[in-house]
């Protein structure tokens, strides 16, 4: 069982004991994720692909979020915030902008990227580095901003 999969797990049992049901409910939806992924491919997960349901789930809330604040709608956006703030807590700390920057620089210099035509290398190479720390369209929008 991964590290992360496990620390999940574990904060189910606390949640759990502690009587908090809105981070239970949030956390057992985590954990369906996660064992939804698992059937579906058959295999047991590691932190990488924990990391990638975790980071998908987050921009899930977060546009959901952007849309009921726009719909005047301030009692399911809270939720929604509540979700992600829960969900971020499994997350590695997320990088700073300069620290993306180098990161992007790197990747163009190691794959020789000269056009927009290469971003897909550069994402392949930014993408394991940067996955559940950063936003992947700002990456990818400063990728290609430096390449055009």
């Amino acid at each position: 069982m991964s590290d992360l999969k496990a620390a999940i797990n574990e904060s189910v049992k606390a949640a759990m004991r502690a009587g908090e049901k809105t981070r239970l409910g949030t956390l057992r939806l985590i954990t369906a994720a996660i064992k939804q992924k698992e059937v579906d491919d058959r295999r047991e997960l590691t932190d990488a692909d924990v990391l990638a349901i975790l980071d998908k789930m987050v921009k899930q809330r977060r546009e959901s979020e952007s849309q009921y604040s726009q719909a005047n709608r301030e009692d399911l956006a809270v939720v929604e915030r509540a979700e992600m703030a829960i969900i971020a807590e499994f997350l590695p700390q997320p990088l700073s902008d300069k620290e993306i920057d180098t990161l992007v620089q790197e990747a163009i210099t190691t794959t020789g990227a000269q056009s927009v035509k290469d971003m897909g290398k550069v994402m392949g190479i930014l993408k394991p580095q940067v996955q559940g720390r950063a936003d992947m369209s700002q990456v990818s929008a400063r990728v290609k901003a430096q390449l055009n």
